[in-house]
């Protein structure tokens, strides 16, 4: 089997060999990692051909191209002596153009030295001309260099199968430049990873039950599928007259983001509600897969942070008056329904529920959920008998973290014995206040306001200090100060 070197993304490097793995699978691929290693944007596989490493690499966010690997060694003596193996392939590109680059990673060569290196390939005894734009054939050396190193840790030469769109995606889906967003609006460049992992691709429906201004289902029309969402607030489908980007006015709504990129045609429109409340035909049995009609969800769920997860519903149990009130004016203009405090725990359970009942067999849940870097604080990942978690992706931010979750739906041969006795209903929080529902939300804000009076501790030693701040620097207190100020701005 031929063996490929992929050029990565130095990039959320947990999420590199997942997407990798699931663009594999789609393409019906068989992919070997041989060598991975997340300080280094070098990966080496094998793959059946150059079709099979197109069909991966092209729509690939975190990989830049890929090439066959001609060879690889610790010094340049052993690269060269890895490429004479292959000499049989030297024949193919004896007449055609072609071009060599060199590229260092943490390390590089001057111009001098980087034509010293390609003439010390001479003996590919190439008669074509050489062209920089729009060869026949591509060629680099790959430097893979240690952090203040002079001299490379390890070499690979390769010749360019296909370079991946990465660039001219996450240039077409810039949130600088989309019309419509809100405050909460995902980077381009994860709701395209994430349609990636989720296997999305043309003729599929996919469902983001959480739309927003409707970035993940963007993302899934831009690769072809046939996509529709929801959201508890409608206001934020219709739009409310303009985005969250300064300077822009006019009637911006989710129907225009589609229209700018010539997706309309894929968008099947949006209603509000909650998976608590959908309008969406669920089957009553849950458990038999015979009912699915999605092939994907992807979502990014509230967490319940700036303000408390809500759904549907009224806090209190409604009075007969009180609820035929609510019936008489849902038709009306502007009405906004009530809403109730909800566990986030809860939420969790809840869409993975709704995804067993309505993903076909193999079909993917996709969703991002909040960690932190702190086990008191750290929520289980939830889990579901007919589900399959397939990967976890993390995104590392200061204090916290947040994770992609990616589960398959069982088909019904590989449904475990005794799976309905492992769906009994959980206990959640309780309570009427937001941090009650919500222990993410309750721990996230008790970690600000330990740090917050550590920072007023730090002013009044401080003030207390003969020399004032100086004085502080001196014996060392600025070098705490700076660290958790730092940490404080970060937030």
């Amino acid at each position: 089997m031929p063996v490929y070197l992929v050029r990565l993304a130095q990039a959320h490097e947990s999420f590199r060999k997942v997407e990798l793995r699931a663009l594999a699978d789609l393409a019906g691929v068989d992919l070997e990692f041989i060598k991975y290693e997340e300080d280094s944007p070098y990966c080496v596989v094998n793959l059946p051909s150059d079709a099979a490493a197109k069909s991966i690499v092209y729509r690939s966010i975190l990989a830049q191209g890929i090439y066959e690997l001609w060879g690889q060694g610790a010094t340049y003596d052993q690269l060269h002596e890895s490429v004479h193996t292959i000499s049989s392939r030297w024949a193919q590109y004896e007449q055609a153009s072609f071009r060599f680059t060199v590229e260092g990673f943490r390390g590089g060569k001057s111009v001098t030295e980087q034509r010293d290196i390609i003439d010390s390939f001479s003996y590919l005894s190439f008669k074509g001309l050489p062209r920089m734009r729009n060869p026949d054939v591509s060629f680099r050396v790959f430097e893979d260099y240690d952090l203040d190193v002079s001299v490379p840790k390890y070499l690979y030469f390769g010749r360019l199968i296909a370079e991946s769109n990465r660039n001219e995606a996450k240039k077409t889906y810039d949130l600088k430049k989309r019309h419509y967003i809100s405050t909460t609006s995902m980077d381009a460049e994860l709701t395209l990873l994430t349609a990636n992992i989720a296997q999305v691709a043309p003729g599929k429906l996919f469902y983001d039950p959480f739309m927003g201004t409707g970035g993940f289902p963007i993302a899934c029309a831009h690769f072809g599928a046939v996509v529709f969402g929801s959201d508890i607030d409608g206001r934020t489908i219709r739009g409310t007259g303009g985005s969250a980007r300064r300077g822009q006015t006019g009637k911006m709504d989710v129907v225009g983001n589609f229209k700018q990129y010539g997706l309309a045609s894929s968008y099947l429109g949006g209603f509000v509600s909650d998976l608590t409340n959908t309008p969406l035909r669920v089957p009553i049995r849950t458990t038999d897969s015979a009912g699915g009609f999605l092939d994907g969800i992807v979502c990014d769920p509230p967490y319940g942070i700036r303000e408390g997860l809500k759904v549907l519903g009224s806090r209190q149990t409604l009075l007969e008056q009180e609820r035929q009130s609510h019936e008489d004016q849902y038709k009306a203009p502007g009405y906004i329904p009530p809403k109730r405090p909800y566990s986030f725990t809860a939420l969790l359970d809840d869409i993975l529920a709704f995804a067993v009942a309505t993903l076909v067999e193999d079909g993917r849940l996709s969703m991002w959920m909040p960690t932190a870097n702190d086990e008191d604080i750290e929520l289980v990942i939830p889990s579901h008998p007919y589900l399959e978690l397939e990967s976890v992706c993390v995104q590392a931010f200061n204090k916290w973290s947040r994770r992609l979750l990616t589960y398959r739906r069982l088909k019904a041969a590989e449904v475990p014995d005794g799976a309905e006795l492992e769906m009994a209903k959980r206990e959640y929080e309780t309570g009427t206040r937001a941090s009650e529902l919500n222990g993410f939300r309750r721990k996230y804000f008790q970690g600000f306001k330990e740090f917050n009076n550590m920072r007023k501790e730090l002013e009044r030693m401080k003030m207390e200090s003969p020399k004032g701040e100086e004085a502080g620097r001196e014996d060392g207190d600025g070098v705490v100060e700076g660290g958790l100020q730092s940490e404080i701005a970060k937030e």
